[in-house]
């Protein structure tokens, strides 16, 4: 953000609280060039904004201003530290008499606002999906990672620590432990039970060769071991890449596309809350804002004035 000259009338008042600061509070030379630096920009931009004097800034000006703030990607310690110096100008402008009112009063601390997370489009899982070489044991072994992780939304910290026996075939379900050791049932479809059938047959007894005891983990490492987060983290990575996905990727990036599509689908949100074991219904509304369409169908089909009322 550019610092346009200030007017002389604002410069005045700037200088003011600097003198201030560095005489009746102590402070020292840094610490006067750091507030210059912050407030010099504040008031450059409140400036562009129509304002002549200090004086008269109001909150939303306030407001705007650390929102641009956020705009800009300055770090929480930068925006926190631009605040304080903003509400100590202000503080002492009430106090100099300069302003009548403080914009700043009863003024939070501003918060980043929430990012929505990354979801793939159908193309893309589809893409991802396939990019495993399934002519080689470990891109069988990918695969069946991938497609577990798309068809159950679990956690990758769960995926890794699944058991041979936690996989009930017949039921169709898994029982996963989620975050505090809570176990819930998640159901798994047909697609990705085959993938596990063919690894389990075909390529994880490969791998525990290399290792006595594996500890009865499902999927493993090419040492026999328990896999890591880190490693499904690295080759997502990778075949994301192989896939021609720009997206940054990363494990919870399915648990994230996993939800959304079964809300596009129509799912029940809890139904895709006890999926996901998300104690809080919430955590699972994030994914209702990033699929409108599944709002504006719910929406139509639903209310009295809704598209499709009677």
């Amino acid at each position: 953000m550019s610092v346009p000259e200030l007017n002389k009338k604002i410069s005045n008042q700037l200088d003011l609280f600097f003198e201030f600061m560095k005489f009746e509070k102590g402070l020292s030379d840094n610490s006067i060039a750091s507030y210059r630096n912050d407030l010099n920009r504040y008031a450059g931009y409140v400036e562009t904004h129509g304002i002549i004097g200090l004086n008269e800034i109001s909150r939303p000006e306030v407001r705007s201003y650390f929102k641009s703030l956020f705009d800009l990607g300055l770090k929480q310690s930068s925006i926190a530290r631009n605040f304080s110096a903003v509400k100590n100008l202000h503080r002492f402008l009430v106090f100099r008499k300069i302003s009548e009112i403080d914009p700043t009063t009863n003024l939070d601390r501003p918060k980043p606002s929430k990012r929505l997370p990354v979801v793939l489009n159908r193309a893309e899982i589809e893409r991802l999906i396939k990019a495993p070489d399934t002519n080689e044991k470990l891109g069988i072994r990918d695969r069946a990672i991938i497609e577990t992780l798309y068809a159950t939304g679990m956690r990758v910290s769960e995926l890794v620590n699944l058991k041979k026996r936690d996989l009930i075939k017949s039921e169709n379900v898994l029982r996963v432990f989620g975050k505090g050791s809570k176990e819930r049932i998640v159901p798994i479809g047909d697609i990705a039970l085959q993938w596990i059938a063919r690894y389990d047959s075909t390529v994880r007894n490969d791998l525990m060769r290399h290792k006595t005891n594996t500890g009865d983990f499902l999927f493993l490492n090419f040492r026999g071991g328990k896999i890591s987060r880190i490693s499904v983290w690295r080759f997502l990575q990778k075949y994301a890449r192989d896939a021609s996905i720009k997206k940054k990727i990363h494990p919870h990036t399915l648990r994230h596309t996993f939800a959304t599509h079964l809300l596009e689908g129509g799912a029940d949100i809890r139904a895709v809350q006890e999926m996901l074991g998300h104690s809080d219904i919430g955590t699972t509304q994030v994914y209702l804002h990033l699929d409108r369409n599944y709002l504006k169908a719910v929406l139509d089909r639903f209310h009295p004035r809704g598209r499709h009322a009677q």
